[in-house]
């Protein structure tokens, strides 16, 4: 079992990680605003006192803030109807709504792009990682033996979702443990469905720390790098970023439709750690996480929920839709909602967080 890593590296990793990629994000945001003609009075990496900083020739200032997490661009006339005469051709808010809208989904999709040309790199560099969905192992007593699943079987599909690799069958069954899912098989050429409950078993990592997770109980052959042709090289990562994205939204769904726990949910607590722990084991693992996280950045982004990039989007497209704009009052309404379901959810991944670490099972033993 490996040490977990101090918690100044862990600090360091986490702001490497995440800091190029929320500063990936806002540069989506302010190209494209900068490619519509939008002014921007600032753009920001962190919050809070400014402690660095430079104004260019365009009248952005450019700064860091003494809370390094996070980061924004203040469009000129963004949320501000008293906007100079001279100003008003840069304005966001007199932008049409599909110009603003582009420029909000720019955001997420640079934190796409970003995991696309690290999977595309990796594919270059070591070929794509892949193993045949063939199973050469059945674990005794396991869901697949119960089910009928024998060696030679090839698993075309999980739950009526196409399989074309074994890493696919992995990532979808960690996410469901005791749950029944329909396996579909090629048999010497024949399909077959086969009925299925998922076991459920703790697990340890590598650094000690234990996960309920589902498993199937079958064994596929061996991994290889294949080669990818350079005209492949971004379709591929497109459909790697693809599959994470799909994975993501399937924890999410489980947490939302009450198959998972809330106290399944992490907090920026727990992706420090994983930061960490990533670094301490080298570089290929660490960017690998960096490019998972830029996904997560992205699709959390794009949920539609007031205050995030996806609420925006849903206000431009109604007002796209209504040909008016929604009311400023609706608006508010709407963002101090949204305001407080964010950090609601916050506390109760912190609170998960600090359980996760043993926090709470400590002032338990205390009290007791």
């Amino acid at each position: 079992m490996l040490h977990q890593p101090p918690v100044w590296f862990v600090v360091i990793a986490f702001l490497a990680a995440l800091g190029p990629l929320i500063i990936g994000h806002e540069l989506g945001h302010y190209w494209v605003g900068r490619w519509f003609g939008v002014g921007a009075e600032a753009f920001s990496i962190g919050f809070g006192k400014e402690i660095a900083g430079w104004t260019d020739k365009h009248g952005t200032r450019w700064k860091v803030g003494l809370f390094p997490l996070g980061g924004y661009v203040k469009f000129i006339g963004e949320g501000d109807s008293d906007v100079s005469p001279e100003r008003r051709r840069q304005s966001f808010d007199l932008r049409p709504a599909w110009q603003r809208f582009l420029i909000v989904l720019a955001g997420p999709a640079a934190n796409f792009i970003i995991a696309i040309l690290i999977f595309a790199t990796f594919f270059m560099i070591a070929g794509m990682p892949q193993t045949d969905p063939v199973v050469s192992n059945v674990k005794p007593g396991s869901a697949a033996q119960l089910a009928g699943i024998a060696p030679g079987d090839r698993i075309t599909s999980l739950a009526g979702r196409t399989i074309t690799s074994f890493e696919e069958i992995s990532d979808y069954v960690q996410l469901r443990p005791a749950e029944r899912v329909d396996v579909g098989i090629d048999r010497g050429g024949r399909a077959l469905t086969l009925p299925a409950t998922l076991d459920a078993v703790e697990q340890a990592d590598r650094f000690g720390q234990h996960f309920r997770i589902g498993q199937l109980g079958v064994l596929g052959s061996k991994r290889v790098a294949v080669a990818v042709p350079p005209l492949r090289l971004i379709p591929e990562a497109v459909v790697a970023t693809v599959i994470t994205t799909r994975s993501m939204a399937d924890g999410l769904w489980q947490i939302i439709s009450g198959r998972r726990s809330l106290k399944d949910l992490g907090g920026p607590l727990r992706m420090a750690q994983i930061a960490g722990q990533q670094a301490s084991l080298g570089p290929f693992e660490f960017v690998s996480l960096i490019a998972i996280f830029s996904i997560n950045l992205g699709f959390i982004n794009l949920l539609p929920i007031p205050m995030l990039d996806g609420g925006h989007l849903v206000i431009y497209s109604i007002e796209a839709i209504r040909r008016r704009p929604v009311s400023e009052r609706v608006v508010e309404w709407a963002f101090r909602g949204g305001l407080a379901f964010l950090l609601a959810l916050l506390l109760v991944a912190t609170f998960n967080d600090l359980g996760f670490f043993g926090l709470w099972d400590g002032v338990e033993r205390l009290i007791g």
